[in-house]
Formats: C-alpha cells, structure tokens, sequence
C-alpha cells in the first residue's frame, strides 16, 4: 500500500510522490552532517547557545548587531505594550498604525527617494513590486545570480501576464547590452538587480547598469537587502555608494538585516508608491507589519543613524576575516561588504569544513547543491559590528586547525 492507498484500491500515483523521491536531505543527515535548522535558544548577539552550547556566530546577517541593542529591544517592548502583538489586518482596513506612517516617511527620507512603502516581509516586497509594475508587452531584464524572492516576483509576472523575462549573465554589462538590443525600443523595460550579491558578497557595477538603462530607456530597481547599513554615506546603500540616487528608480529591501526586524520597503517615486499601494496584490492583502517589528526598525534607522561608528566597525571586521583566510590560502575573493566567501568547490569538504568549524563553536553557513550549481559549493562568513576582537581571533583560529586538518590549506 503506497501513503496511505486504501486496501484493496490500485495505486494511480499521488502528488506527494515527490516528496519521497527528493532524498538530498536524507543523505546529507547519513553522513552525521546536517548544518541547517539549528535552533538558537538564547542569543547574546556576537555569541549565542546552540545544542546547550556557546557558539560565536559568524554567520548571521544581524550586520550592525541591532538585534540585542538596548534601544532597539526597548522599543519594541513598548509597541507591544502600546498597541498588542498584531495588527490583524491589512493596511487597507484596521492594519495602518501611525508607526507605519512614521517609518515610511523616515526611510524615505534616509534613502533620498520622495516616498516609500512597507511589506510585511522582505521576500514580499519583491514579488509585491515586480508584479503590478509589469504588463504583457513589458520586459524584465534580471541578473542570473539575483535573490530568490526577485525570481519568484519573475515568475509570477511571467505566469500569470506573459510577460517576457530576460535573464543576463552574472554583472555581465555586455550581455546584458545585447539583451536590451534585441528588445522593441519602444518596449517597456525593467532592469532588476541586487545591490550586494547574497551568496558571494559582490556589488552590481550600478554605474555602467545606470549607463545601459539611460541609453535603453530602462528603469532601474535595485534590491538593498545586504546593502542597506553596509555601503553608502551611512549605510544609504548602492546606489549612494555610487552616487547614483537619481539614477536609481526604485529601492527595495529587507528589514531582516541592519534593521533588527522583519518586513521591508520600497522607496521611489511618489506617484509609483502611490500606484504600488493601490495595485500591489502581496501589499494589500497582507496582515500589516506588528507595532513591535515595525518599532524595531524605526529604533534602528535611529541607531544607524547616531552610531555611524558600528558600519566602520562592520567594515573592519570584514577586513579582519578575509585578509586573514586568504593569507592562511583559502580561496577568498577581494571584497567590500560584510559577505566574506570561502569557495570550495567540494561539496564534502564543505560540510566537513562546516561540521569542523561548528565543533570549534564557530557557526556559518554553508552552501551546496542545489541551492548553488553543481561544484561551486562554499561556506559563506557573514560579519558583524558586534564581533570583538576575541571573536575574530576565534573564528581565524578555527578556519586554520580545521583547514589544516582536512588538508584544505
């Protein structure tokens, strides 16, 4: 009898086949290394306890350590005091709180666009602006090494309009300009791309992007996710970073990160804000952000804004790290931003580089096949203001004894 087929009923197949075929997680729980779904039971910011354990966590993206900040937990205790744990409704209906209102108005403010708007997740926010922006005749042009949630924005756009979705090679400037050649020139068209790549910490060349789409005449969505906090005159992001704020049409990010919450945001023109309000499916019939996650990331806007000291911070330690596993002969690229990559190629010896480390009680991330092509696996570091010098003395001393002994350096 095949899940759960009635006796005595032929088994005609099920859509659940699927999940018993899929056996990747299976082989990799086999093998004793299994480095997902850890769970964290307490957490100090630069240290946490796993497994009973302590564990400094050089693999979060908690990037200005906001998360435990004294004001920042302050403040989102009082939301909740003040307002309750949900808002139980959409912004549209019984779910707009003056929070909201205040936090669109301050990140927009920070980030030099006209207006902005809040989703309830990052992932949201995506999929939330892509969709509506987009009709049958219009064309997406996305960088293959984009975020998940841009894909899936992608898809949906594809799906349910038609509309054709162009996907250039990774910063590959030339190839997207073929691309945009082969395209009607009256044709609207859509340039979405990260700011700071998740998976290998790189930039977008935004100036030669910015370039194309004026020549094209392309408008230009830029994700911030990993670079909110991380580049620009106080963390305002890529296109500052750039100097590029009028070129760039619309920012979106993630409250996941500097900001020590959930949600996200776009940021653009008044009118487009406007319109996304009004349009946007994943927007409107969401349960807006909660008053305590929504005051979180007000608290640490402020904080980013008053301790510009914690991004030099970030930046130093990211310096520490890298420098240090290239000279120890890692295979690091150069680099700017808080991702410090460690590219090995093998999926074994990734996750045997993974087990080692965490037996340290060092935690990063590793990735391999599937969620990246096949012989590109890596452990990607992720850093922190936060991390003291004693934690990066820790975490470099663990990448040696455990390189060593594998035979990786």
């Amino acid at each position: 009898m095949a899940h759960g087929t009635p006796e005595g009923l032929e088994y005609r197949g099920s859509i659940f086949d699927k999940c018993y075929a899929v056996t990747k997680a299976d082989q990799l729980r086999n093998t004793g290394i299994y480095p997902y779904f850890r769970a964290i039971q307490e957490s100090e910011g630069p240290e946490v306890i796993m497994e009973g354990r302590k564990i400094v966590m050089a693999g979060s993206n908690n990037y200005l350590g906001l998360t435990t900040h004294p004001q920042v937990k302050e403040a989102a205790i009082k939301a909740i005091e003040q307002y309750g744990t949900s808002s139980s409704g959409s912004r549209f209906l019984t779910g707009t709180l003056d929070l909201h209102n205040e936090l669109e108005m301050k990140l927009a403010k920070f980030i030099g666009k006209e207006a902005a708007l809040l989703f309830s997740t990052g992932y949201q926010t995506s999929q939330g602006v892509l969709f509506p922006l987009v009709g049958r005749s219009d064309y997406i042009f996305s960088d293959h090494e984009n975020h998940a949630s841009i894909v899936a924005g992608m898809l949906l756009a594809r799906g349910a309009l038609n509309a054709p979705v162009v996907r250039y090679h990774h910063n590959d400037m030339e190839d997207l300009e073929k691309r945009l050649q082969r395209v009607p020139a009256k044709a609207g068209k859509i340039i979405v791309t990260d700011g700071v790549f998740s998976t290998f910490g790189d930039i977008v060349p935004l100036d030669q992007l910015c370039s194309l789409a004026k020549k094209y005449h392309a408008q230009v969505l830029i994700d911030d996710a990993h670079s909110f906090g991380v580049l620009g005159e106080g963390g305002r992001g890529t296109a500052n970073h750039y100097g590029l704020n009028h070129e760039v049409d619309l920012v979106f990010s993630t409250f996941s990160k500097t900001l020590a919450s959930i949600g996200g945001f776009v940021a653009g023109e008044k009118r487009v804000i406007d319109y996304l309000k009004h349009e946007s499916s994943a927007f409107m019939f969401s349960c807006s952000p909660s008053a305590s996650a929504t005051a979180a990331a007000l608290a640490a806007l402020h904080v980013l804004q008053t301790e510009p000291e914690l991004i030099r911070k970030l930046h130093f330690n990211a310096k520490v790290i890298r420098t240090g596993l290239q000279q120890m002969g890692y295979d690091v690229p150069d680099g700017q931003t808080a991702i410090v990559p460690v590219l090995l190629y093998d999926d074994a010896k990734a996750c045997q580089l993974w087990q080692g480390l965490y037996d340290e009680g060092i935690f990063v991330n590793v990735f391999i096949a599937p969620a990246i092509p096949p012989g590109r696996a890596m452990l990607r570091t992720s850093l922190m203001a936060s991390l003291e010098g004693s934690h990066l003395s820790r975490i470099l001393e663990a990448y040696k004894k455990i390189g060593k002994r594998l035979r990786i350096i």
